[in-house]
């Protein structure tokens, strides 16, 4: 497995920028013998409503802002010309598909997914990039991590990059790397666990069971009781649906985004999943140096981009592959 939408580069990227809703950010991650350390981090705040993103629509509504803070952050950390990009989860459809049989070619394999989510795309298939990564094996068969976005959207996002000087070769959504900061964080639960994203436009769930991905919801945050509705849906599908018997590990990250209701939305999440919940800190994969102070809004930002860096450095990290 190796990225969500774009072709990866044989060679690590040099840093990770995330384009986000209200900000752009980049990290950059050297080694000292086998410790990882956080290098360089750079954050730019964007008018409101610069960045909308949709799954239909174009993104950037004032691209020259947009491109102002990508320039910023890239130069802040080194002006990389291999970048990891961390790009909003609503921006794609995340779905999981299952079939009892798995065709050997490749080619087969793609076009078979691509007629069984054709219909519920939510524009023609034809204009969609896809990319799909193995699942879990279950009684009923392979299962198939498939992620939907309209091409042109995706283009969009590589072109600031690429204006930027630097070549996005690992496009991931957002809540895909924060996972993959949690797998490099420490030891990965056999049995189910979740993870709770809050980010400035949108709040996802992933529950996991092992490294395992079972289930992926994003809504957009102008819904009402958006994260509460999202914690109980999502439990009870767990319960129902899935024939889970419990979460022995649930994680809220992004919470710095959620303001005042940050401690609202952990109280509902320990209340529904009946156990504590962890603030998932960066500092567990990699060490900071002194010059960078780390507040929880910065931690929340260097989550994503930690995710990316360090993903292809574990046994089984959360990807998609093109």
């Amino acid at each position: 497995m190796s990225s969500l939408f774009s072709v990866t580069d044989n060679v690590a990227p040099d840093a990770a920028l995330e384009i986000a809703v209200g900000s752009v950010s980049a990290a950059s991650i050297g080694r000292r013998g086998a410790q990882a350390i956080a290098t360089a981090h750079a954050v730019e705040p964007l008018p409101p409503g610069a960045l909308v993103p949709s799954l239909t629509a174009m993104n950037t509504v004032d691209r020259a802002a947009v491109m102002t803070a990508v320039n910023r952050v890239l130069e802040r950390v080194g002006r990389p010309r291999r970048i990891g990009l961390v790009i909003p989860d609503i921006v794609a459809k995340v779905t999981l598909v299952r079939f009892e049989k798995v065709p050997a070619r490749a080619s087969d394999l793609e076009q078979l997914i691509r007629w069984q989510v054709r219909k519920s795309a939510p524009f023609p298939i034809e204009e969609a990039q896809l990319s799909f990564v193995r699942g879990a094996m279950t009684p009923e068969g392979q299962e198939f991590i498939v992620s939907l976005a309209r091409r042109q959207v995706i283009e969009e996002y590589e072109g600031l990059c690429a204006e930027a000087g630097a070549h996005a070769g690992v496009v991931d959504l957002s809540t895909f790397s924060v996972v993959n900061a949690a797998l490099a964080c420490g030891s990965i639960p056999a049995a189910g666990w979740l993870v709770v994203n809050v980010a400035a436009d949108s709040a996802s769930i992933a529950i996991l069971r092992g490294a395992d991905l079972i289930f992926f919801r994003s809504r957009a945050a102008d819904v009402d009781g958006t994260v509460s509705a999202l914690i109980h849906q999502t439990a009870v599908y767990y319960e129902d649906r899935l024939k889970g018997v419990g979460f022995v590990r649930a994680i809220l990250a992004g919470a710095s985004h959620a303001g005042a209701e940050a401690e609202q939305i952990r109280r509902v999440l320990e209340e529904r999943v009946g156990i504590g919940v962890d603030m998932l800190d960066p500092r567990a994969a990699v060490t900071l140096t002194d010059r960078i102070s780390a507040t929880p809004a910065f931690l929340d930002t260097l989550l994503p981009l930690v995710g990316l860096l360090l993903r292809d450095q574990e046994s089984r990290p959360m990807e998609a592959a093109s």
